[in-house]
C-alpha cells in the first residue's frame, strides 16, 4: 500500500502549471475568427442546437417579424406549463413531486389509480442494501456531499446483479430505484458527515406513505417533526428544480454519456459531478454565503444606498470573493424573468414571514431590485438579466434548516427525475454517440531532436 502520497502543491507543481496554462490559453478572439460559440452559446444565449427531446421547453424568446425578443420566460414539463401544475397542487393542497416525476418518466399526467400506484412503486423502493451505511456511507465521509453521493451511486453498481444490462425495462428499474435512494443517500451522507465532526448520529427510515418532501424533512430532523407548510414549500423546491431542457449542464451530459452506451450508475455519477459545480447546482450556497457577507457590513438591511454601494464593489471584484459575480442574478436563457423563481417567490415571502423573517426577506427583494440596474450600468450586456431559482433556494432551504451541505444534493434529489427522462429517451430515441468538433488552432510543427529543444 502506497502511504506517501504527496497531496501538497509543491514549487514543482506550480512551474508545471504556469507553462501548462501558458501553452493551453486560447485568445478570446479566435472564438469570432471561427465563428465557434463559447459556451455553446451565442453572445445573446441561445444554444447551438444539439438534440430533440419531448421532455421539457425553456421558452424565453418569441419571434416578431423574423426577430427573436426576449420576453418573459415560461418552462414546460411534457406540454404542461409549470406554472398551471404547482398552482393545480396549491390549489388543491397536495404534494406534487410524486405527480410531476410520473409526467416527466412517462409523457401523461396519472389518474388516481395510476399515481397511487407509482407512489407505491417508490415507496417500497425506499431501501439500501444491507449494511450499505455502515459498510459504505460512514467510510471516509465527505464535506461536499455531492462526493458522497456519487461514491454512493457508483457502489451501488456493485450490489446491482444487472448493472451493465442497457435494456430499456432493467435501465427504468435503475431509474425508478436511484430517484427513491437519492434522498436516503444524501441525508445519511449528511448524518455520517456531521457524525465525523463529533455530533450525534441517528438514522430514521423512510415512511412509504409520506412524499418524498415530508420524508427529507422526517429523516433529517431528530423529532421527525415537520410543519405542513415547511413540507409543501420543499416539495414546491423539488419540483422547480426536477427539469430544466436538455441543454442544461447536468441534462446535457446525462445524454453525453448514455450516447457511449454505457451504464446508469456511471451515467448518473457524471450527472452529479456535473451538478456539484458553483455554476449549476452549487450556485444558492453562493447566494447564501453572498447575503451572510452582506450582512456583516451593512447594519442597516433598509439602506439603499448601502447595498448598492455594496452590489457595486462585487461587480468591481472588491466585495465577497471578487469573482465579480451577483450569485442569483441572471441565467444563461432568461433574460426577463425566470419562472421558476416567480413562482417561489410568493411562497418564499409566506415562509419568511411564518419564521418571523420578514426583514430578510425584504433584503432579498432589494437585492432582486437593484442589483439588474446595477449590472446594466457597469457591464457591456447583450442580454438582460434577472432574478433565478438559486436567488431564493438557499434561502428557503436555510428557513426550513437544512445545512448548507445538502444544498446541493437537494437539488440533485429533484433532477434525477429529469436525468432518468432524459437517460431513456436517448436510449430509446437516439442511434448515434454524441460528439462535436472542435477546431486545432495549434500550427504544426516538424520534430525535433533532444539536443535542438530549448529548456522550459
Amino acid at each position: 500500500m502506497v502511504e506517501n502520497i504527496i497531496f501538497e502543491i509543491t514549487p514543482q507543481i506550480n512551474k508545471l502549471s504556469s507553462i501548462c496554462m501558458e501553452r493551453d490559453k486560447i485568445e478570446p478572439e479566435l472564438y469570432k475568427v471561427y465563428d465557434v460559440k463559447r459556451g455553446l452559446r451565442d453572445l445573446n444565449g441561445k444554444g447551438v442546437l444539439a438534440g430533440l427531446t419531448n421532455i421539457s421547453e425553456v421558452y424565453a424568446k418569441r419571434v416578431e417579424n423574423g426577430m427573436e425578443i426576449p420576453c418573459p420566460g415560461e418552462l414546460y414539463y411534457r406540454g404542461y406549463n409549470v406554472k398551471d401544475l404547482t398552482s393545480g397542487f396549491i390549489r388543491e393542497d397536495r404534494f406534487g413531486f410524486e405527480e410531476v416525476a410520473y409526467l416527466l418518466l412517462f409523457g401523461e399526467l396519472p389518474g388516481k389509480k395510476a399515481l397511487k400506484e407509482f407512489a407505491e412503486e417508490l415507496g417500497e423502493r425506499r431501501q439500501l442494501p444491507q449494511n450499505f451505511f455502515r459498510d459504505v456511507i460512514m467510510k471516509a465521509p465527505a464535506e461536499n456531499l455531492m462526493i458522497s453521493l456519487s461514491k454512493s451511486i457508483l457502489t451501488l453498481y456493485s450490489y446491482d446483479d444487472a448493472a451493465e444490462d442497457t435494456s430499456f425495462a432493467n435501465v427504468m428499474r435503475q431509474c425508478l430505484n436511484l430517484i427513491s435512494e437519492f434522498p436516503m443517500l444524501a441525508v445519511y451522507s449528511y448524518n455520517a458527515y456531521n457524525h465525523s465532526r463529533g455530533n450525534s448520529l441517528f438514522i430514521h427510515q423512510p415512511k412509504p406513505e409520506l412524499s418524498t418532501a415530508e420524508n427529507i424533512l422526517a429523516m433529517l430532523r431528530p423529532n421527525q417533526k415537520y410543519s405542513k407548510m415547511e413540507a409543501k414549500v420543499l416539495d414546491l423546491a423539488l419540483i422547480l428544480h426536477m427539469e430544466h431542457g436538455g441543454g442544461n449542464n447536468s441534462s446535457f451530459t446525462t445524454r453525453v454519456v448514455t450516447s457511449s452506451g454505457t451504464d446508469t450508475y456511471s451515467v448518473m455519477a457524471a450527472a452529479l459531478g456535473s451538478l456539484k459545480g458553483p455554476r449549476h447546482g452549487g450556485a444558492n450556497i453562493k447566494v447564501m454565503q453572498m447575503f451572510e457577507n452582506l450582512k456583516e457590513e451593512i447594519r442597516d438591511w433598509k439602506d439603499e444606498d448601502a447595498v448598492a454601494h455594496y452590489l457595486k464593489g462585487i461587480l468591481n471584484k472588491e466585495k465577497f470573493d471578487q469573482t465579480g459575480l451577483i450569485y442569483g442574478i441572471g441565467h444563461a436563457v432568461y433574460s426577463v424573468s425566470d419562472p421558476r423563481a416567480e413562482i417561489f417567490k410568493k411562497f418564499v415571502g409566506e415562509l419568511a414571514h411564518d419564521k418571523g423573517q420578514d426583514d430578510e426577506f425584504a433584503l432579498y427583494q432589494l437585492v432582486e431590485q437593484l442589483a439588474p440596474k446595477l449590472i446594466a450600468n457597469e457591464r457591456k450586456m447583450y442580454k438582460g438579466v434577472n432574478t433565478n431559482v438559486d436567488f431564493y433556494s438557499g434561502f428557503v432551504y436555510h428557513m426550513l434548516g437544512l445545512p448548507v451541505e445538502l444544498y446541493t444534493p437537494m437539488f440533485a434529489i429533484a433532477r434525477i427525475v429529469g436525468w432518468s427522462a432524459h437517460r431513456l429517451e436517448e436510449i430509446v430515441s437516439a442511434e448515434k454517440i454524441i460528439r462535436p468538433a472542435y477546431i486545432n488552432v495549434r500550427e504544426r510543427r516538424e520534430y525535433l531532436a533532444m539536443e535542438y529543444r530549448e529548456e522550459l
